[in-house]
């Protein structure tokens, strides 16, 4: 008997394994997908279809861009340039080879025993393995960790198929589209559109919503808005997709945009319109766990109903987000090895990996209104930061709010470079209840992008030095 069983090796259940087996817990792993030679490829979507592969398009392509668009404004002239797009792609799958290998030994360093099949939860401490040829291997487990991740949406009107792909497909294209069309303007559209705006496509957004990036601050979504259009993406906002057809060369797309029908085409449609939880088949019915709407209902512990059966990641409540997944994993671990852990919901960081970067942690404006919460703001703009203007990133800003009697950070906003990195910067000093007041007196190494963070600081109680100062 095993004392936990997990179920998907994706950031949440690789991590709560590993961390299981730390805590000396006999652990194995269950993973559905397999490589060639039949064993399991781990890391689920975010390594191998989802977050790192994107990223490292996302570079490449902006590098190219750079050379192609910009680098002529440094002195720096590159005659005969092309793209190699196959060369792009391998440098991609040997980003994720290593880090899918990596889990390997991890799990090997720390004796976490792995099977290759699809895991069903059929009793409190018994797991069924269905394996690639059909046979099944029951494991018996003192406690299980339901770790299954996400799958894309299809929508009706966007059924995948040859040239109607979702972002899996999107990251493997052959050549470059002339003409590429998403449907959905969130985090997943946007960085494909990204990429492939770069790389030379003329690209379409079809966003359903009338606002640009909802969940992101008022300002965010104003100013990203302006420079993705700068940028060349055609975003059209209060736009349905109503049909899709697959032609010869192309697929014909109808939308209605603010009330009338428009017909276009694209050599390539992206339907990236968000996820929903994998948790079809994975729990037995006699178990009486809720699900709602394909998520797992699970306490603030990630305890299910059944008091030694947990979930986590993109399978329970909350963003889908790997480090969400991760921490959750941890805690859970933490937890079946009595010990006391838990995870701060109210301060998960979220990033969109455009350039420049979009990155946000805790309240934004209209969270802030709408909970009648009385608050300052500090803004501070990297076109006046002397780092930002010398590696030519100076669009954008950052904002922080605090609260108004106590001055307390409630949420950092950040457009422009190294935007990921200063929201981590906010997080640990919010983590630690910081005040507006503390950054400004830390002191900020000069020069660099991260002093935009200071800045905004001081400007929340009017005392910015770079900028002229306004009480709001």
């Amino acid at each position: 008997m095993y004392d936990v069983v997990v179920i998907g090796s994706g950031p949440a259940g690789y991590v709560a394994a590993i961390r299981a087996a730390q805590l000396g817990l006999k652990t194995v792993c269950i993973e559905q997908s397999s490589n060639d030679d039949g064993k399991p490829n781990f890391g689920g979507t975010c390594l191998n279809v989802g977050c790192i592969p994107s990223k490292a398009l996302l570079d490449s392509s902006h590098r190219f861009y750079e050379a192609n668009k910009n680098l002529s404004d440094h002195g720096i002239d590159i005659k005969d340039m092309k793209l190699d797009l196959s060369a792009m792609m391998k440098r991609k799958d040997d980003i994720v080879s290593k880090l899918t290998g990596g889990i390997s030994g991890l799990f090997a360093a720390n004796k976490v025993d792995s099977i290759s099949g699809s895991g069903k939860v059929v009793g409190s401490n018994l797991v069924e393995v269905t394996k690639s040829d059909g046979s099944t291997e029951e494991l018996e487990a003192k406690n299980i960790i339901i770790a299954t991740g996400s799958l894309p949406i299809e929508i009706p009107a966007g059924k995948f198929g040859d040239k109607i792909v979702d972002s899996t497909g999107a990251l493997a294209f052959n050549k470059v589209p002339k003409s590429l069309g998403i449907v959905g303007a969130g985090i997943i559209g946007l960085e494909l559109g990204s990429v492939w705006s770069r790389l030379g496509s003329k690209v379409t957004v079809i966003e359903a919503l009338d606002t640009f990036l909802p969940m992101t601050d008022p300002d965010i979504s104003k100013e990203t808005f302006k420079e993705f259009k700068k940028q060349g993406l055609d975003i059209k906002l209060n736009s349905k997709l109503v049909a899709s057809k697959e032609l010869k060369n192309t697929v014909k797309v109808t939308f209605n945009e603010n009330g009338t029908d428009v017909e276009e085409e694209f050599d390539k449609l992206i339907v990236a319109v968000g996820r929903k939880p994998n948790s079809s088949n994975i729990i037995d019915e006699s178990l009486n766990i809720a699900i709602e709407e394909g998520f797992i209902k699970v306490d603030e512990h990630c305890q299910t109903s059944v008091k030694n059966i947990w979930a986590i990641g993109d399978v329970v409540r909350g963003p889908m987000l790997a480090h969400k997944g991760s921490e959750e994993g941890i805690m859970v671990a933490e937890r079946i090895a009595d010990k006391h852990a838990e995870v701060n919901y109210d301060l998960v960081p979220s990033v969109i990996y455009s350039h420049p970067e979009i990155a946000w942690v805790g309240k934004n404006e209209t969270e802030l209104k709408d909970k009648k919460i009385s608050y300052k703001v500090g803004k501070f703009p990297f076109a006046a930061s002397g780092r930002a203007l010398a590696v030519d990133q100076s669009v954008g800003f950052v904002k922080v709010l605090s609260d108004s009697k106590t001055d307390t950070i409630l949420g950092v906003h950040v457009f422009g470079p190294a935007a990921a990195e200063i929201v981590q910067q906010a997080l640990i000093s919010m983590e630690f209840g910081a005040s507006a007041e503390d950054i400004a007196l830390t002191m900020f190494s000069h020069p660099t992008v991260s002093e935009a963070f200071h800045e905004a600081a001081l400007a929340a109680n009017n005392q910015a030095i770079h900028i002229g100062n306004k009480t709001r």
